[in-house]
């Protein structure tokens, strides 16, 4: 498998919404062509009728999907994960979003010190937090929803527990930072 076609099937992976053809390529730092090229080579190879992931193209936006032949069985998957309790790591990545959102995956990261991709995703489909596209910084961000919220009985978000606290602690100030000078330093 070339680098590039590597490169886009695993940000189309980990990817919680499709992604336009001109975002793989910012990404990648590829050409037009080869970018086309690589989602022609990925979509021939998963859209077979034996497989379980496919990808799916409407216009630019591409995103990979779970096979319609799984749709049973993946939504009774998701019912399970959705309908019972909150593990820690989902509680610990709902805290720091309720504290600091609107916050993107990689300030949580930095903050919990690994991946949050699945856990933000089943959080997103239990409808506790959204999230909403950055066009200036290019990044997705979290924040709570009104369900979160009306669960917890608030009105506000800023009637959490030591809210003006925690959401202006210094020592979370100071990662942050860190994160994005480390960001910033490191090459694509």
């Amino acid at each position: 498998m070339s680098n590039l076609k590597s490169k886009i099937e695993s940000i189309l992976f980990i990817s919680n919404q499709p992604l336009s053809v001109k975002k793989l390529i910012d990404l990648t730092k590829a050409d037009k062509d080869k970018v086309l090229s690589a989602i022609a080579e990925l979509t021939n190879d998963y859209n077979v009728s034996e497989k379980g992931i496919q990808i799916q193209k409407i216009g630019d936006k591409i995103q990979m999907v779970t096979s319609a032949d799984n749709a049973e069985l993946v939504k009774d998957f998701i019912k399970e994960e959705t309908t019972g309790e909150l593990s820690r790591p989902a509680l610990e990545t709902l805290t720091i979003v309720a504290y600091r959102g609107p916050v993107s995956r990689a300030e949580i990261e930095q903050i919990r010190g690994v991946n949050c991709a699945i856990i933000l995703r089943n959080l997103l489909i239990r409808g506790l937090i959204e999230s909403t596209q950055d066009s200036k910084k290019m990044q997705v961000l979290y924040n709570i929803t009104f369900d979160f919220l009306k669960f917890l009985g608030l009105n506000e978000q800023s009637e959490l527990p030591d809210y003006e606290k925690l959401n202006s602690s210094e020592s979370l100030e100071k990662i942050l930072a860190l994160a994005k000078d480390q960001q910033e330093i490191q090459p694509n």
